[in-house]
């Protein structure tokens, strides 16, 4: 994603393992910039074999106006400190949340003023730091303070922070203290993670399961402890970005050949899983690609 940033790009790189995320799952790529601003950063080198990144989205839209953000989630958890007014995720702001994997499309109205700055888990990486199962939290957003009664003190200490580099600082400090002896299995869970990421050839339970020499009760067991979901529906979700990825970047391509080469049997049951997933079908979602660019298909090889 383009207008993302990295405060220290290259930071760390001997603490951070193989990639276990990528910045594909925005449905509205083209409103980030203009209805509101996102950045990233990166955490505590300490932290890094837990923690993707931490991230910040902060708006300023002037009444009546409102947007709604549209995500397709990645199977990973968050912890937020959310600025703002009124109730949000049926939470009175300002509070610091958890959120686990959310299986359903995560749609959020940003109205008015606000910030939230988040820390991104790699999938696994909140039952590693904490000990605590991920499938509990599944589809869950709970007062972090419910979980660590200092989380109280971390939302006033981000709030009275002055910068994102103040408020990251803090996240740190919070996060440092949350970590347990060292989680013998966590290693095989991220590689299994980045293979279902990163290998397009990863369909089913019983590829993923193969490639890693595991059975495939031991995957199932794993990524429903640690990541907090199903191996098919993560797998299922990685193939989904894959396609939204696609269609983002050209969406005047073929769609049946899209669909059989991320694994689907047929368009038929592509159609049906990714309008589940995303609210409209793989066609309708490329016409509103379409008019985003304002490219018509006339001119595609112009550009």
């Amino acid at each position: 994603m383009e207008s993302w940033t990295d405060a220290t790009p290259g930071a760390h790189p001997e603490a951070t393992p193989q990639a276990t995320t990528t910045t594909a799952g925005i449905l509205r790529p083209d409103q980030v910039g203009t209805a509101h601003s996102l950045a990233r950063y990166p955490c505590h080198p300490r932290l890094a074999p837990f923690i993707e990144h931490y991230w910040t989205v902060s708006w300023d839209l002037p009444a009546p106006a409102a947007q709604v953000s549209a995500v397709l989630s990645h199977p990973a958890m968050h912890l937020t400190v959310e600025e703002g007014e009124g109730i949000r995720h049926g939470m009175e702001l300002p509070a610091a949340l958890v959120h686990g994997v959310a299986t359903r499309r995560f749609e959020v109205e940003l109205a008015g003023r606000g910030r939230v700055l988040g820390a991104k888990f790699r999938p696994g990486g909140f039952t590693a730091l904490t000990g605590m199962c991920a499938a509990d939290l599944t589809d869950a957003v709970v007062r972090a303070e419910a979980i660590w009664p200092d989380a109280r003190e971390l939302t006033a200490r981000a709030l009275a922070a002055t910068d994102d580099a103040g408020r990251c600082g803090e996240l740190d400090a919070f996060l440092l203290g949350l970590a347990q002896p060292p989680d013998v299995r966590y290693p095989a869970v991220l590689d299994m993670v980045a293979a279902a990421l990163t290998r397009r050839s990863i369909t089913t339970t019983a590829r993923l399961a193969a490639s890693q020499g595991l059975g495939v009760r031991t995957v199932q067991r794993l990524t429903s402890r640690y990541v907090g979901v199903g191996a098919m529906w993560m797998i299922r979700r990685y193939r989904l970005h894959d396609a939204l990825t696609e269609l983002q970047a050209d969406p005047w391509q073929n769609l049946a050949d899209l669909a059989h080469g991320l694994g689907w049997y047929d368009q038929a049951h592509f159609t049906r899983d990714f309008s589940a997933a995303v609210g409209v079908s793989p066609a309708r979602y490329a016409d509103q690609r379409k008019a985003a660019t304002g490219i018509d298909a006339r001119h595609r090889g112009s550009r």
